[in-house]
């Protein structure tokens, strides 16, 4: 049964991969494809190429999610690796129901609550190790290497994506509109692909300590490990890419027309600020939100040098509540996985909540296919590009 429980682990694992590629694929491509500086089909290719090369790049946010959140050392063997289970499923139906709803919530925070929700509920908040009272979260480390990053890395982004786009502003001032949206369309496949690049080196690498986490809890891989095996790493970097490629139109239009309206100077300040803030994260190995360094950098872009009735306040509103809620009911659902895995044969229960909320989610899709060809059409069409946005600015 041991065997068993970690094909089913890596397997949840690569799907909840996939279904953070679609879900996130709007981080990196809506602003360029709202923008019309990529079609969606040559957006989504372009970002799917860059994941899969970011994930190959750095290893440190991987580490922290193996060894970082909870205390590994009460998880041992199949009874591990169940928990281990719950916590991938509970990350995987938040992410379907957002996506489905259209909401850019965090697939990071959604992975990490579904850990949290069937850990606690596996142990509680205390337990016994070695005949001492140890603590089942590692506080600590998901205080300063998660919360705190996850909180600094959006307040990080808006200042710091209104002052770029300022500096643009001023550096434009004296061009023709339509010859400086032209020139950022062009260079919008450069900076789109830096964002898709660190968005790479950030989420995939969360799928990869997952797993690695799973090996060590099985006993294939020892606990001081300075990378994943490298079938990890490329299973991860292909199931994320094949997850950016399937895309998630639902959450482009939400970054991409809803937050605020972009034109290409915007859209380029917004995607060099993020990727430069996850690259800096990336760097310390602090697992942060894509989705939240993504939609702040767009309001600090679209904020600068506009009214702030220029930003839609409302919508942005409605993502930061999805932020708020994300951990707490992913951590639910992980809570109850887990309890159905304490049933005789509950391995099979519990992957049969993945596969329905999977099915659910086909079923979505295929309803919604038109719309969803309206809507990448509509990208290109719906928003004006506003050549004479900048002139009125001045």
């Amino acid at each position: 049964m041991l065997w068993t429980t970690l094909v089913a682990v890596v397997a949840i694992a690569f799907l909840f991969d996939f279904t953070n590629g679609f879900h996130d694929t709007a981080n990196s491509i809506a602003t360029a494809v709202s923008t019309r500086a990529l079609s969606p089909r040559v957006a989504v290719i372009w970002a799917a190429v860059l994941n899969f090369a970011g994930a190959f790049i750095s290893f440190k946010v991987a580490a922290t999610i193996a060894k970082g959140i909870v205390n590994n050392d009460l998880f041992k063997g199949e009874a591990g690796l169940k928990i281990i289970l719950a916590g991938l499923i509970g990350a995987i139906v938040w992410n379907l129901t957002t996506w489905y709803l259209g909401l850019p919530s965090s697939s990071s925070h959604a992975l990490i609550g579904g850990m949290l929700g069937s850990t606690i509920c596996a142990f509680g908040l205390h337990s016994q190790f070695e005949g001492k009272r140890v603590h089942v979260i590692n506080w600590h480390g998901l205080y300063e290497k998660v919360l705190t990053p996850s909180l600094l890395a959006p307040l990080l982004a808006i200042p710091s994506a209104m002052l770029l786009m300022l500096i643009l502003l001023w550096l434009i001032r004296k061009r023709r509109p339509d010859r400086t949206n032209h020139l950022f369309r062009r260079l919008q496949p450069l900076s789109s692909g830096w964002l898709a690049l660190t968005h790479g080196m950030n989420d995939a690498q969360k799928t990869m300590g997952v797993i690695a986490f799973a090996l060590v809890t099985s006993g294939h891989l020892g606990s001081n490990f300075s990378r994943p095996p490298i079938w990890v790493i490329i299973g991860a970097a292909s199931a994320m890419s094949l997850g950016t490629y399937a895309g998630g139109w639902r959450i482009i239009r939400t970054v991409g027309q809803r937050i605020t309206k972009l034109d290409p100077p915007r859209a380029f300040a917004a995607e060099v600020t993020a990727g430069s803030v996850l690259w800096l994260t990336a760097h310390f190995g602090f697992p942060v939100s894509t989705t939240h360094t993504v939609s702040s950098s767009v309001l600090g872009a679209g904020a600068a040098g506009s009214r702030l009735s220029a930003v839609r306040w409302g919508v942005a509103g409605n993502i930061v509540i999805a932020w708020l809620i994300t951990i707490p009911c992913a951590a639910l659902v992980g809570a109850g996985v887990e309890l159905l895995t304490r049933l005789p044969g509950g391995v099979f229960f519990a992957l049969g909540v993945a596969v329905i909320a999977a099915a659910l989610a086909l079923v979505a899709r295929s309803r919604h296919l038109a719309t969803g060809k309206r809507d990448a059409q509509g990208i290109d069409t719906a928003i004006p590009i506003h050549e004479n946005s900048l002139a009125t600015k001045r």
